[in-house]
């Protein structure tokens, strides 16, 4: 029994010091492999001083600067229509025709009105004259000649509206005919010949834009009022017209702010005189607000675990042929570029491709920048 016993222990002994011998090899194969990992392959950019333009990102919608719903004054039927959709129209075009039977009859009973009344009038300056002469020869009474001037007086008055009533028939005749209040585009017709028209009532006959101003509409954070002016230039892209770059002018700001969402309504001017832009489109782009000199920047690709609202990120920089990771503090952005406030010092190597392989302290293979193509 205690032959077996000792032949047990001295086993286990045997196994832990093989499983010993096992585990040193293993650690050393190990620490063999990591020294021998391969140098990550790496494009690289030094942090240079430049001028930043300081700028507020925005996004909004066009619209027109210029635009006109088109409806009757008055109860009638279309009689005749001149235009169709999409087409150009000048300032005072007919766009449309109603019916002016009902019209011309209330002009020419105001032209027989006037008539009239003019008719009394010199009737009753006619009466004043001789009233006045029999006044003189003492043949009437001072009561009578009154008289006769006030009729003169109140024909006069009458005249003076029979008048107005032809110039009120005159203007509904002529606004019988709808005509473009300026130069612009017909965007929309909704009417056809014999559809009856209401008074100012439902839907517009006609709506007429004008495309060559545009107004860009956009929210701007009350955080960044302090650098916003009217006049400054705006810059801004749309998905569809792809890489073109349109500028435009800060015109307005609003004097409140939203108090829901704290942002202020700015208008911008778009001038789009070829018409390439249209009403209706959605845009991204910046404000210019102003430029700063010898601003500390790296690539926006260089830049890991970037958080822009806090302001923190870190790089990879590259001293000999080892990468460190090293945190950063950031500022202001451009679409390519953003600033380094603290963290860097100019000229310093950063990893701007080929991160997401490294780890602090890794080798690094720098790959050449590809060469500009030579000019024909």
């Amino acid at each position: 029994m205690k032959a077996i016993r000792s032949e047990i222990v001295v086993g286990l002994t045997l196994l832990v010091l093989g499983a010993g011998a096992c585990s040193s090899q293993g650690e050393s194969s190990v620490e063999k492999a990591g020294a021998g990992k391969p140098p990550v392959a790496v494009e690289v950019a030094p942090a240079v001083e430049a001028d930043i333009e300081e700028s507020i990102e925005v996004v909004g919608s066009l619209e027109p600067k210029f635009a006109a719903d088109i409806k009757s004054e008055f109860t009638a039927v279309v009689e005749e229509v001149y235009v169709t959709e999409w087409v150009r129209v000048r300032k005072g075009m007919p766009l449309a025709k109603l019916d002016t039977r009902e019209a011309e009859a209330a002009l020419q009973a105001a032209r027989a009105g006037l008539l009239q009344a003019e008719v009394a009038e010199t009737r009753a300056s006619r009466e004043l004259d001789r009233a006045m002469r029999l006044r003189e020869a003492g043949l009437v009474t001072q009561q009578s000649l009154d008289e006769a001037r006030t009729a003169l007086e109140a024909s006069q008055a009458a005249t003076a509206a029979a008048r107005a009533q032809l110039q009120a028939a005159e203007t509904r005749l002529a606004k019988a005919v709808l005509r473009a209040p300026f130069d612009g585009t017909v965007a929309y017709r909704g009417v056809n010949p014999g559809d009856r028209v209401e008074n100012m009532g439902g839907e517009p006959l006609f709506r007429i834009v004008d495309n060559r101003l545009l107004e860009l509409t956009v929210s701007v954070p009350s955080t960044a009022l302090s650098s916003l002016r009217t006049g400054q230039p705006l810059e801004f892209s749309t998905d569809a017209i792809p890489g073109r770059t349109f500028r435009g002018k800060v015109q307005f700001i609003n004097p409140s702010a939203d108090p829901v969402s704290r942002s202020v309504k700015v208008v911008a001017h778009v001038p789009n005189d070829e018409e390439t832009l249209r009403g209706g489109l959605f845009v991204k782009g910046r404000i210019l607000t102003g430029t700063r000199r010898g601003v500390l920047q790296v690539p926006r690709l260089a830049l890991v675990d970037w958080d822009p609202s806090k302001g923190v990120a870190a790089v990879f920089v590259v001293n000999g042929d080892t990468a460190e990771k090293r945190p950063v503090w950031t500022g202001s952005a451009t679409p390519h570029a953003v600033e380094v406030t603290q963290g860097l010092q100019p000229g310093e190597r950063v990893v701007t491709r080929g991160a997401f392989n490294l780890r602090s302290g890794d080798r690094v293979l720098v790959s050449p920048l590809p060469e500009a193509a030579p000019t024909p």
